[in-house]
Order: structure tokens, then sequence, then C-alpha cells
């Protein structure tokens, strides 16, 4: 290859994006095999751990494909995308694995086989490109910008999140629901929308959120929600984040054993595979606690790092371009994996209750996995297509 083309190249590929996902998943991929070394439940150690590299490698070449498609080719595909995923999400209602879903409370898992796999992860992607999709069709169209068209803007923002948080609520996913909502948070907060709007909604929001709290906490409260579709297993959740060690032989197990297994690891942890505090399900949810134990405040401080310097070369890329497509997909990537790395990571140390949200890149899950590493396929793309991406879509 010509000197010139290769450094060409180069600089096309953003390296400081690649770096911490490769780190992070050499420190999944370590994690996993010393969460399922312990596991009482004899799981195939190296067959698991083979498992999760081969969705890796899946995911590497989504990006490899990915990098290739320009802003117009992917303007186009994103209904496509968007109607697929929607498509998937009514299969699974009746088509979900009813064994995953006595376990877990949540219908939202299809199983072939030895596979399983889940659709909302793929349509996170969709959900946000359709996002961008809209709000950059609008203001192409909408200029100059007023109250009423920001309010139209508003209404086709709401109108396409409807379904799938609909979905995902028929599916008693809580903690997925939550991830959407933060993606269309980030998008609306950078459309543009006037602050006329977007103050109220704020207060609304707030004062929700602040009413949602009191309800989960009080008995009367819980007595009303139960009345409109909550479960006992989301109030369990909720009383072990309040009090993880209220019911350490039941329904708190989990969360006081993550915070045993993390303190324990102390400042500098016990070392590669010394596990003397058992986690159920380690692998997936309670991931951090490995880290925890065996690299101690160092090793997770490490983590934290590596994501804070993987959100911060995202959202160099996000004010980069000169697309505004591809900002507000970076947008939505970047508050999907935001929000993961803040829920997982709180609420393994006790700051937020279990909602079932995976860690980006470390977690144990094929689908999960392959949904965040796609996300990383757009975002390197947009420099990657820089040169070709600068006109005006239609």
């Amino acid at each position: 290859m010509d000197t010139t083309k290769k450094n060409n190249l180069d600089n096309r590929i953003d390296y400081g994006i690649i770096l911490p996902v490769f780190m992070l998943a050499v420190i999944g991929l370590l994690s996993l095999y010393v969460a399922l070394a312990q596991d009482v439940r004899q799981p195939d150690i190296m067959g698991d751990v083979l498992k999760q590299g081969l969705w890796y490698i899946l995911g590497g070449v989504a990006i490899i494909i990915l990098m290739q498609f320009s802003s117009k080719i992917l303007w186009r595909l994103t209904p496509i995308f968007y109607a697929l995923g929607l498509g998937l999400m009514v299969a699974l209602l009746q088509f979900y694995d009813p064994n995953l879903a006595a376990l877990t409370g949540s219908k939202n898992w299809f199983v072939l086989g030895p596979l399983s796999f889940q659709p909302a992860e793929l349509m996170k992607i969709a959900y946000i490109l359709m996002m961008a999709f809209v709000v950059t069709r609008h203001n192409l169209h909408h200029k100059p910008r007023s109250v009423r068209s920001d309010f139209l803007l508003l209404g086709k923002m709401i109108l396409v999140s409807a379904p799938v948080i609909g979905l995902v609520l028929m599916q008693k996913d809580f903690g997925t629901m939550l991830v959407f909502l933060a993606i269309f948070a980030g998008v609306f907060l950078m459309s543009g929308i006037t602050w006329k709007i977007e103050l109220p909604l704020i207060v609304f929001v707030v004062v929700v959120a602040a009413g949602t709290i009191y309800l989960v906490t009080t008995d009367s409260g819980r007595e009303l929600l139960y009345k409109v579709g909550f479960h006992s297993y989301q109030f369990d959740r909720i009383d072990s984040w309040l009090d993880p060690f209220h019911d350490t032989t039941g329904k708190s197990y989990q969360p006081a054993q993550a915070l045993m297994a993390i303190g324990s690891g102390g400042i500098f942890g016990k070392g590669f595979n010394v596990s003397e505090v058992y986690v159920p399900v380690r692998e997936s949810d309670m991931i951090f606690s490995v880290i925890g134990e065996n690299f101690g405040f160092v090793g997770g401080t490490v983590v934290i790092l590596l994501y804070f310097y993987l959100i911060y070369r995202m959202v160099l890329v996000c004010f980069a371009t000169n697309n505004e497509f591809y900002a507000y997909i970076s947008t939505g990537i970047i508050m999907m994996i935001l929000f993961h790395v803040f829920e997982n990571i709180g609420a393994n140390i006790g700051l937020l209750p279990l909602t079932g949200i995976p860690l980006p890149f470390i977690s144990q899950g094929g689908s999960a996995l392959l949904s965040n590493l796609i996300g990383v396929g757009l975002l390197l793309s947009m420099r990657f297509q820089a040169e070709k991406d600068t006109g005006v879509l239609h």
C-alpha cells in the first residue's frame, strides 16, 4: 500500500475509540473467566469464554462493515431497520422463552437452540437511528424554527418512541425501558427545541420522578402501583437497594454479596482469579464485583476511567462532525453506553437499584455486546466517512 494512502487511512480511523473498547473487551474476558470459575452451576468455562470471544469477533466484523456505510446509506436504511426492530419486538410477545421469563420475570428473550437473543438490544440501535432521522428531517424542512414547529418535533419524537416503550413494558423489562428513555432525553436536549418547551418538560419529569420515589417507598403508594401493573419482584429490588442487608439469605442476597465482594478487595484487590465471596449470576449484571474483588479500588477506577475516556472520544466525534444526522446518532449512542455504565456500576456498589442492565463490553451476553459494538461502528464510520458526508441529506 502506498505510504500516502496508508497515512490517509490511519487518519480516518479513530484509534482513541478502538483502544479503550479493546481494553474493556480484554478485561471482560478475564472477568468472565473468573465469574464462571466460581459458579456453583459448574458451567463449561472455556466454552462460554470462547462463545463470548466469538461475539467480540462478530461485533468486530460488524464494525468493519458499518465503517463502509456513508450517512446517505444509513439514511435510506433507517426506516427499514426501525420497522424490522419493531417486528422482532412484536414477535417476541408470542415466541419468548418461557424458562427465562420464569427465571427473570421478563419476556425479552428468543432462544434458538444453544443461542439466546434479546431483540431489544438491537432495537436500541434502530431507535437511535430513527430518532436521528426524524429530528434531522424535521429540522431540514422547518426553517426558521418556531415554538409551533418545536412542538411538532416533540410530537414526532414521542410518536417514534411510544411503540418501542410500549413493547418493552409489555415484555416487563423496566431496565431496558430506562435505557430508551435516556436515549430520548439525550436526543431531545440536543435537538434544538426551545427552552420554553424543554424547561416545563424537565420540571414535569422531576416531579414524576419524585412522585415515583414516594410511591415505591410508602405502603399506600405500593398498593396503588400494584393496581396499575407493578410486580413484587420490582419492589424487592427497591428494598434491596434501600437496605442491601435486610434479607441476606433471601431477596437481597445478591446485592449484599456483591457489596461484600467489592469491599473485600480493598485498595489493590486479592489478585486475579481469587474469589472468596460468592455472588450469584456474577458473569452478567454483577461483573463489576469481580473487578472490585480481584483488583480492588485501583482496578475499578481504571475501568471507570476507560469508560470516561471512551465517552470523551465519542463526544469529540459528536462535536467534530458537520453532519447533523451523525450528530444525533452519536448523541444517542453516547447516552446508551453512558446510562449502561452509570446504572450497572451504581447498582453493584449500592448507589442504584438493580435493573438487570449489563456492563458494556464486559458483561456476558451476545446481543448486548453486539449492540454496543454496532454503536462503536457507527461512531467510527463518522470519521471514516467524513470526507464523503459533508453534504445535505434528503
